[in-house]
């Protein structure tokens, strides 16, 4: 009987641990208010530490509040971040959107075996690996060709519909006249 007690003092021990690690994950949820609703992305600590903690740190701040989608391509991609020049009440220059990044410093890339799939969020970044700062993206379909190109730091996990009615872009580089934007971007449990 005394070793059934050690054993399930045992087992009450381990999951405590357990319990503690998910409670950080279930904490990692990035939610954005379009004008169709609310898009819940699960961010991804795990794959992308660095990454992650950025994007958690200016949606703290509130930087990504009112920022543009100032690049959509059909069948690819919505691409938002740009906290310099993207903020449609604050300095928004649809000339220079998608060129600016935060007051934080450039990332070094995270590349993982994690798919680029529809849903996938990643980071934007120059022809430089390591140049990666606020932007992100939002997969409207599977890219192959993306996979341990560019950082993955989450996933959708609900409201991909309201992603789905972000207003394209024109042109090869899918840029927004009139884009729509984030209107108010949080943290916390789903």
């Amino acid at each position: 009987m005394k070793l059934f007690y050690l054993a399930f003092a045992g087992v009450l021990y381990l999951a405590s641990f357990a319990g503690d690690a998910f409670a950080q994950t279930a904490d990692h949820y990035l939610t954005i208010q379009l004008k169709n609703g609310p898009v819940v992305i699960q961010l991804m600590p795990d794959v992308a530490p660095k990454h992650v903690a950025q994007i958690e740190a200016l949606a703290k701040k509130g930087e990504y509040d009112n920022v543009a989608f100032h690049r959509v391509i059909e069948g690819f991609m919505a691409q938002t971040g740009d906290v310099k020049y993207g903020n449609m009440e604050k300095g928004f220059d649809a000339s220079l959107a998608g060129t600016g990044s935060s007051d934080l410093p450039d990332i070094p890339a995270e590349f993982s075996k994690t798919p680029f799939v529809r849903g996938t969020v990643g980071m934007a970044r120059s022809q430089d690996p390591n140049s990666a700062n606020s932007q992100f993206f939002i997969m409207f379909a599977d890219g192959s060709f993306l996979n341990g190109q560019y950082t993955v730091v989450g996933k959708v996990v609900s409201g991909m519909e309201n992603v789905d009615k972000i207003k394209r872009g024109e042109g090869q580089n899918g840029e927004v006249k009139n884009p729509d934007r984030m209107i108010k971007v949080t943290l916390g449990k789903k």
